[in-house]
């Protein structure tokens, strides 16, 4: 067998794949007898009839199709790796030249993966990222989980307050007309917490129970639901009961109800332990990413289009993942948004392309400075993803393919390449960033959550924010293959 590259525009190239007429034949032989039991000759019974006469009745063409494809993959397969290429998209395939007693001749056209020209990723020079935990970080997780572990006392005797949980019907209108989704009741709105749209909370304040009044706001500009940005907008609102929260005394018996500790302190210090674990993991990814953001943008690439929308599918099926653990289809997520898959794909191009120059540039590092995996890396990983499934290390290794452990290979070099990156940058000492504390981070988590609880008690009402957040949106640099995500969920989902 012999194979000619010849290399076209766009990181396009065709392989001339020539299969020597001896191997061809034994693929005719292999059709024909796949096929010869569906054959109907005259004088012989199906199956019977020989390769022939079938192909003097029907001509040889009948076997071919099939014979193509048992030569196919395995001709292409040792094309690619004896001219050294890395297909990056489905190939095209077109028959040259076939028939019995001839060579076979196949081309194929496929798009590979692009040559990189790397600028400076040796000795970058950066702001330095250092996240840390303070006191106050910690009294604010505290704070959070008194919150959680408070009850609800109805009121009977006064008005709403802020910071009440007001159970509430409402119905919105636009020019008198009523609007889909603007409808809910029974909903239980926490003043305060900024679920609904700007200036609709504050008006339930000072009100009773079964008062009924008009609430007149305007939805934002930039308001997912494209009829109503920036249009007035009057709510029948009527208050059905209130309630606010009694919070617990946070002392030695709040530690033992809600932790295994004894007292308070260690609590606290608990906390603190596991909010610097985290605030370390935060460093290192920052880091990562900033570094990695100066790789691409000093790096040249003539990057396939294809590799794009395959990143975006990946970033769409990851999304529909994470949505359906929380309860959310993307077709509902979209409609939240008031958007098409069309407009979110087109949204999600410029991250994706990001990701695959990073995966890229990543790539060549690798290849430029000689890293490699070990035995011991892969053990490892498989040590830290059997831990994640909660399996035995040799078990899951066991339900691997030789496919999914050179995925895991490519990743683990890909983190090396990454760190290589950061170890070798200068990181210039500058006053600290703003920090993003677990805590107050868990607040965020917690708020969207209620968010989107008040969407789905309200039969997903137009009149609270759109509160779910694509995870694709979450800027990151490196595009991981299925494997080490899906195992790895758990670690992407802290970051």
């Amino acid at each position: 067998m012999s194979n000619v590259l010849e290399k076209k525009e766009n990181n396009v190239v065709t392989i001339t794949m020539t299969v020597e007429a001896a191997k061809f034949d034994e693929a005719m032989e292999k059709s024909f007898r796949k096929n010869v039991k569906y054959i109907a000759v005259r004088g012989f019974r199906k199956g019977k009839a020989p390769r022939k006469l079938i192909e003097k009745t029907y001509g040889e063409a009948i076997f071919y199709d099939d014979a193509v494809d048992f030569v196919c993959q395995d001709a292409y397969t040792e094309a690619i790796k004896e001219l050294a290429i890395e297909p990056v998209d489905t190939p095209k395939l077109e028959v040259k030249e076939i028939g019995s007693g001839k060579d076979l001749v196949l081309e194929v056209t496929v798009t590979v993966k692009p040559e990189v020209e790397l600028g400076e990723y040796k000795g970058i020079k950066l702001q330095n990222i250092e996240h840390t935990v303070s006191d106050e970080d910690v009294d604010a997780e505290i704070k959070r989980r008194q919150e959680r572990n408070s009850r609800l006392v109805s009121v009977e005797d006064r008005a709403v307050e802020n910071g009440d949980i007001a159970n509430i019907n409402f119905e919105g209108f636009t020019d008198g007309v009523a609007f889909p989704g603007g409808k809910g009741e029974n909903h239980d709105l926490e003043i305060g917490s900024g679920s609904f749209i700007p200036g609709f909370e504050e008006q339930i304040i000072g009100k009773n129970i079964g008062e009924e009044f008009d609430v007149n706001v305007t939805f934002p500009e930039e308001y997912h639901a494209e009829d109503l940005k920036g249009k007035p907008a009057v709510f029948k609102v009527k208050v059905n009961s209130i309630q606010y929260k009694e919070l617990p005394v946070l002392d030695d018996e709040f530690a033992k109800d809600v932790s295994e500790f004894d007292t308070l302190d260690e609590l606290k210090a608990d906390i603190k332990a596991k909010m610097e674990e985290e605030a370390a993991k935060r460093t290192k990814q920052d880091k990562e990413n900033a570094a990695i953001e100066k790789v691409v943008d000093d790096m040249k690439v003539d990057l396939p289009q294809c590799m794009v929308d395959s990143r975006v599918d990946s970033i769409i099926a990851e999304n529909n993942m994470r949505m359906s653990q929380q309860g959310i289809t993307f077709e509902q997520y979209l409609s939240y948004m008031g958007s098409t898959i069309d407009q979110f794909k087109e949204q999600m191009k410029p991250m994706a392309e990001r990701q695959v120059k990073a995966t890229l540039a990543l790539e060549a590092i690798a290849k430029a400075e000689n890293i490699e995996v070990t035995d011991a890396d892969v053990d490892k990983n498989l040590e830290d993803m059997a831990t994640a499934y909660s399996m035995e290390r040799d078990k899951l290794k066991g339900l691997l393919r030789d496919e999914d452990l050179e995925n895991i290979k490519a990743d683990l070099k890909i983190s090396k390449a990454s760190e290589f990156v950061v170890e070798n940058a200068t990181w210039t000492k500058t006053k600290p960033a703003a920090k993003k504390t677990t805590a107050k981070a868990a607040d965020k988590e917690e708020a969207a959550e209620k968010k989107t609880t008040a969407k789905k008690t309200t039969t997903k009402s137009t009149a609270a924010k759109s509160t779910t957040k694509t995870t694709a949106a979450k800027k990151t640099t490196t595009a991981k293959k299925t494997t080490t995500t899906k195992a790895k969920k758990e670690a992407a989902t802290e970051e």
